[in-house]
């Protein structure tokens, strides 16, 4: 019997009070879809009223109530002693499916388009005007030059590979297009590398907090992850050697600049001790550069790779944060023997990347120069003003300011992040808490918030973020923000 944590069933919710009427109702019915299609397996245990009612920031009245629902239907069952189990209620030919383990951030981007406010996902809201045109000249070229190509390059187009390689070499790492393989987006990249190298019990280090995708791959791959503490000030690096050189160690995973979600940069001296300590130990190491183009005041430092360019090193980059998220145009820079190995794998998934997508980012890379300036400059008016706002309204918490990438990691002075989240979901706002981002599930004192909108529209967030805050930290006994405690069943969102 499978006994499901506050923390596992909080994130399978997902943003379950979205929608309008009795809070009780919504999250009877996300929690019956959840059981009817297996993603909460039959004898599983829930969580109690009264913990739920905890992490989802709502009265003990609106969990009974909801539970009750779900009773009456005979999905679950409630015995005295006992706790909540799920009801066997399915036919046997019915599939048996899988539970869940999704984090909340992609939880956040498969739900509906509505009048939420996103701030889940950390990502361009509009693409630039240059997309477009590269995109109209790359299906001109597209329609005079394919020739008798039939389409299918599992490494990438060749031209595309070239103009990498030769990005890096300008950045003191000698690439040849050998050593370069083209992804849908960097989140590809990074499952085909940990289905390559990771299997259940292997160990994998990265930092915590993290990045949730790559957090996400790692557990559905059973890995055991270990995590080196990583805070605005930087690397717990002596950690992150530590933890290296355990013996089940199979993979180190860094985001060395502008790190998501805490804005931290490794200095030059410790990325050098750490590719010199993989090289001894033999672990192969994972760069994540996805954000290493936001700097506010330099280009970004030397790859990891540049200590080492012959080094065992995955050097993982992307156009999702510089350009816009749809563009799914990523890659991976490695030795060509690893590059060899990924691209079979990946020639089982897709075949290859889409062409046309290429072939717009071939026509863009001469754009990219004037287009990261812009784009740097309004996240850094975007990140002054955030924080300034913050300051004015919230002045209790304590984000401290960083030099690139698109988030700010905010320290709260108290109670639960989650908790808070939920309560900002239900008035309209998607925020992700700490433990999306920790190894341990820890960090529920912080949130992580981009500055990715415009002043204006931060200004506005973060004064409907206060008025929240004003009242979740009164935590009043008889009233929760979106809910008037009524008698049980009763509750509504406002």
């Amino acid at each position: 019997m499978r006994i499901l944590s506050c923390d596992e069933l909080v994130t399978l919710l997902g943003r379950w009070s979205g929608g309008r009427g009795a809070l009780y109702l919504l999250l009877a019915a996300r929690l019956r879809l959840l059981i009817d299609e297996g993603q909460i397996r039959a004898g599983t245990t829930l969580p109690t009223d009264r913990a739920l009612a905890l992490a989802l920031a709502v009265g003990r009245s609106t969990i009974i109530s909801a539970y009750d629902v779900l009773r009456q239907e005979g999905r679950i069952v409630r015995r005295q002693g006992s706790g909540t189990q799920v009801a066997d209620t399915r036919a046997p030919s019915a599939p048996t499916g899988a539970e869940g383990s999704m984090n909340t951030l992609f939880l956040h981007l498969m739900e509906p388009s509505d009048d939420i406010v996103q701030l889940g996902c950390a990502a361009p809201t509009t693409p630039p005007p240059e997309l477009a045109e590269a995109y109209r000249s790359a299906v001109d070229r597209f329609v005079g030059d394919v020739g008798a190509d039939i389409g299918y390059h599992p490494a990438g187009l060749a031209e595309l590979r070239a103009a990498i390689a030769r990005s890096y070499t300008a950045r003191g790492v000698p690439t040849g297009p050998e050593q370069v393989m083209i992804t849908t987006g960097a989140q590809q990249a990074l499952a085909l590398i940990t289905s390559t190298f990771l299997t259940s019990g292997n160990g994998v280090v990265c930092e915590t907090p993290s990045y949730p995708g790559a957090l996400e791959l790692f557990r559905e791959a059973g890995a055991v992850i270990s995590g080196a503490e990583c805070g605005p000030a930087g690397l717990d690096h002596a950690e992150f050697l530590r933890l290296l050189a355990r013996d089940h160690t199979r993979l180190g995973y860094l985001i060395p600049t502008h790190q998501n979600p805490t804005g931290a940069v490794l200095p030059p001296l410790v990325r050098r001790r750490i590719v010199l300590r993989a090289a001894e130990l033999g672990v192969p190491l994972v760069e994540d550069e996805t954000l290493a183009e936001l700097g506010f005041h330099d280009l970004a430092p030397p790859p990891l790779a540049s200590y080492a360019p012959d080094g065992d090193i995955l050097t993982v980059g992307s156009l999702s944060k510089l350009v816009w998220g749809g563009l799914r145009v990523g890659w991976v820079r490695a030795p060509a023997s690893r590059i060899a190995r990924l691209a079979r794998v990946k020639a089982l998934h897709d075949m290859g990347s889409p062409v046309l997508a290429q072939r717009a980012v071939l026509e863009l890379l001469p754009h990219l120069p004037q287009l990261r300036a812009r784009r740097v400059a309004e996240l850094r008016v975007c990140h002054d003003r955030l924080r300034e706002r913050l300051a004015e309204r919230l002045p209790d918490w304590t984000p401290r300011p960083v030099t690139g990438g698109q988030t700010l990691w905010v320290r709260l002075p108290h109670g639960s992040a989650s908790a808070f989240a939920q309560i900002a979901l239900r008035q309209g706002i998607a925020l992700l808490a700490g433990p999306g981002f920790s190894v341990r599930g820890d960090c529920d004192d912080h949130l992580r918030i981009p500055f990715l909108r415009g002043p204006d529209e931060l200004t506005a967030v973060v004064d409907r973020l206060a008025e929240m805050w004003q009242k979740f930290a009164a935590n009043r006994p008889s009233t929760v923000i979106g809910e008037v405690l009524t008698p049980p069943g009763a509750a509504t969102k406002v």
